[in-house]
Order: structure tokens, then C-alpha cells, then sequence
């Protein structure tokens, strides 16, 4: 069994990570996959994982923030796009196609179904969620608002993000040995991690800020690069770890007490692995709202960027039930990825959703 992943994007972020790691639990199973990126994408994630790409037209219309001009404008260059995409279908013979978010899922719904094969659209932005589901099965990830539906089309589930394998693999006494490096890092406290992944958005140092002002009873670290060059500043003078950028993240999730995280997914799913209480913030990224609370239930406290400080009282006092619900959720998100993979091969296989 072969198929292709129709992937929006450059090839190095979210949208590529999500991919990847849905094709290790395919390629575990037997299924060969192979790859199309825009012709424009240096494809930094997949060379570095020695995966080599097909190079075809994805238009992107700008996901979350699309508005009407960016949609106009990306639905223009769809005709020449899906008729690259068809044309590789059909060469190369695929049992099915996998779109993958955004402009990929478009394309690759559209492709498809000109090259009669089968095909599924992993989802999440507001218009691969209208177009997507009008030609093949889809797979909504949890930043959709449909995700909260208790009932959903017929050809239409629900899937959290495909994590890494190793996605739980954390080791409390590794995060505890980078964190000795840190002249100000005290064995005696508490640990909240705050993070909004690779990048530190303004709301987040705020957020950080605030509990460091408020009390002195934690070790307070923060993860990440600012988005601009003055993005440091107002933690100076303060008792603050700055990690930066960290490749032992897992770690760090395992040896901390608490996670101040950014109301989105994947990040949210990482530390739910690693079995970390959350408090997210909510309208951090770009002003989005995506209501993580309500889909991971009891496991995540949801919190404006002032009111931090008393969210974060909120998780301590309640920090046994939050965590049972976060070993839940956390054993959901590990096997996600293996559970996605299962259902598009019993799927193409004759079966159904």
C-alpha cells in the first residue's frame, strides 16, 4: 500500500511535524508514504529526517487569520495546483492521499478526487473544515471548534494531533540536571514552566512577569526566542529562568510541577504526555481563542494573561484532579498518531470510520 501527504506550509513547522509523525506510525504498519510540498518550501524537517519530496503548487490562503482577499487570492491559484496534484496521483499509483492541513488538505481533497483515488484531510482551520469534507473523509484536530461537536457529519471523526513516538519520554532527573545550571534555580521550590513553543510571544513574558512580582515561591522558567529583539526585556531584574531555545523540553515537562502554556495544541499535548498540569492562556497567539479547556476537560485550567496568578493558586489547590485528568489525556495523545494510522487503513480496506 502506498499513499501520498499533500503537506501545506515550508516544510520545517507544525504542519510538517504533524505529518511526519503520522507517517512513522503508517510506515510501521507497512504503508509505504511519500511526500508534496509547494515547490517553494526548502522542506528543512523532512531532508533532516532523510525524506525526500515531490514538488507541486500548494497555495495557502493564511490558515487561522485567512481573510476573504488571502482566501480570493489562494482559490485563484487552485485550478493550476490541483491539476499538479492530480497529474502526480495518477503517475505514481497511490492507494490513497493524505492532506495535511490548510492549503495541503485543500489540495490534496481536490487532486484526489480529479485522479479518482481515496483520500483524507486532516483539518483545522476554518476553510479546509468548509471545502475538505465535500469530497472525502476528514480528520478534525482539536484547534477546530467542531471538535467540541457531540455529533458530527458521516464522514467526518476526530483525531488529537499525531505526536511523536517518543512523545512521553521524559526524564524528571535530566530536567532537574540542566535546571542546576542555573545560578538562580532552587531545589527547594516548586517548578512552573512557561513556554508558547519555539517562539516567546509578548503575553507570555507578561504572564511570567506577574507571577514574579507576585511571589518568590517558585522557580519560574522560561522557554523559547522573542519574536523581536526587545522581547527579553522586562524579565531583566527579575528572578526568572531563561532557558531559550531547548531540545530537552520533554525533560523539563517531566521534572516540572506546573506548565503556563499558550491555548493551542501540540504544545498542550507534549506536556499532557509527559503528565504536567497545565494552565493555558488564552488570546496569547496572534488574539486566537481556541477553548483547549474544553477539549482536554479537567486537565487544563484556562486563564487570561492577568489572571495568571490566581490560576496558577487554582492548580495547586486542585492539583490532585487536574492531574488525574491529565494522565488521561496524556495516554489518549500517545497513542493517537498509531490509533489515526489504524483508521485510514481499515478505511481504505473496505471499513468504516
Amino acid at each position: 500500500m502506498k499513499v501520498l501527504f499533500i503537506v501545506t506550509g515550508r516544510g520545517l513547522g507544525g504542519d510538517a511535524a504533524v505529518a511526519l509523525n503520522l507517517i512513522k506510525s503508517l510506515e510501521k504498519k507497512g504503508v509505504a508514504c511519500e511526500i508534496a510540498l509547494d515547490e517553494t518550501a526548502p522542506g528543512v524537517l523532512f531532508k533532516k529526517n532523510d525524506y525526500s519530496w515531490h514538488k507541486i503548487s500548494i497555495p495557502q490562503a493564511g490558515g487561522h487569520s485567512a481573510t476573504k482577499l488571502s482566501a480570493a487570492k489562494g482559490a485563484l491559484k487552485l485550478i493550476s495546483a490541483t491539476n499538479k496534484a492530480r497529474k502526480l496521483i495518477k503517475s505514481q499509483n497511490y492507494d490513497f492521499v493524505v492532506g495535511v492541513l490548510g492549503g495541503g488538505a485543500i489540495v490534496g481533497s481536490l487532486g484526489a478526487k480529479a485522479a479518482r483515488k481515496k483520500a483524507f484531510s486532516l483539518i483545522s482551520t476554518p476553510l479546509d473544515s468548509k471545502v475538505c469534507p465535500k469530497f472525502n473523509e476528514c480528520f478534525i484536530l482539536p484547534e477546530l471548534n467542531m471538535f467540541r461537536w457531540d455529533v458530527l457529519p458521516k464522514n467526518m471523526d476526530k483525531s488529537f494531533y499525531p505526536l511523536p513516538q517518543n512523545a512521553g519520554y521524559g526524564d524528571a532527573e535530566e530536567g532537574l540536571s540542566k535546571l542546576r545550571e542555573f545560578p538562580n534555580f532552587d531545589e527547594n521550590k516548586k517548578t512552573i514552566v512557561f513556554s508558547s513553543g519555539s517562539s516567546i510571544f509578548k503575553g507570555m513574558v507578561d504572564a511570567i512577569c506577574k507571577v514574579s512580582d507576585s511571589t518568590d515561591e517558585y522557580n519560574l522558567v522560561l522557554v523559547g526566542i522573542p519574536l523581536e529583539d526587545d522581547g527579553l526585556d522586562d524579565i531583566e531584574g527579575r528572578n526568572i529562568i531563561y532557558a531559550g531555545y531547548i531540545d530537552w523540553i520533554n525533560h523539563l515537562f517531566k521534572f516540572a510541577d506546573l506548565a503556563v502554556l499558550t491555548d493551542d495544541g501540540v504544545s498542550l499535548q507534549e506536556s499532557l504526555c509527559c503528565e504536567t498540569p497545565i494552565v493555558a492562556l488564552t488570546y496569547v497567539k496572534w488574539g486566537r481563542y481556541q477553548n483547549m479547556a474544553g477539549v482536554f476537560k479537567g486537565a487544563i485550567v484556562e486563564s487570561p494573561v492577568d489572571d495568571v496568578c490566581e490560576s496558577i493558586e487554582y492548580a495547586f489547590d486542585n492539583y490532585d484532579s487536574i492531574s488525574k485528568s491529565t494522565s488521561k489525556y496524556g495516554k489518549l495523545c500517545l497513542e493517537a498518531s498509531d490509533v489515526l494510522a489504524e483508521k485510514m487503513i481499515k478505511k481504505v480496506n473496505g471499513g468504516k470510520l
